[in-house]
């Protein structure tokens, strides 16, 4: 008979703000989406990637992938030649818009204070 619980309470399910941070985990999440956030409009995976260079094209198409699966971007394919491949964020992508735009704001407001230390 096994003894373990069925649910474990770990500390990612208890608390939003480890959640978030598995969301958006890595260097360049936050950049892409809120990129894809402000364009407001489905761009090619180059422009994207030119709009948040240094990426490499691993790196976007694996993130791309994590938010496509999360629901945060949606990915369009058109059956052309050469094929065109286009992204956008989705209404739950675009919910991240003002959160993010605080993130930013208290970056701008604390910067110096955070190169003080």
């Amino acid at each position: 008979m096994d003894t373990m619980p069925a649910v474990q309470n770990t500390v990612a399910d208890r608390c939003p703000m480890v959640r978030f941070v598995d969301l958006v985990s890595g260097k360049w999440a936050i950049p892409i989406l809120y990129r894809l956030i402000l364009i407001d409009k489905p761009v090619r995976f180059s422009e994207l990637q030119r709009a948040v260079a240094p990426i490499t094209q691993k790196e976007l198409t694996r993130q791309l992938r994590a938010f496509e699966q999360r629901g945060l971007v949606r990915r369009q394919v058109f059956a052309e030649v050469p094929p065109r491949v286009e992204y956008q964020a989705t209404a739950l992508g675009k919910t991240l818009r003002e959160p993010l735009a605080g993130l930013a704001h208290w970056m701008q407001a604390h910067a110096a204070e955070l190169q003080a230390g």
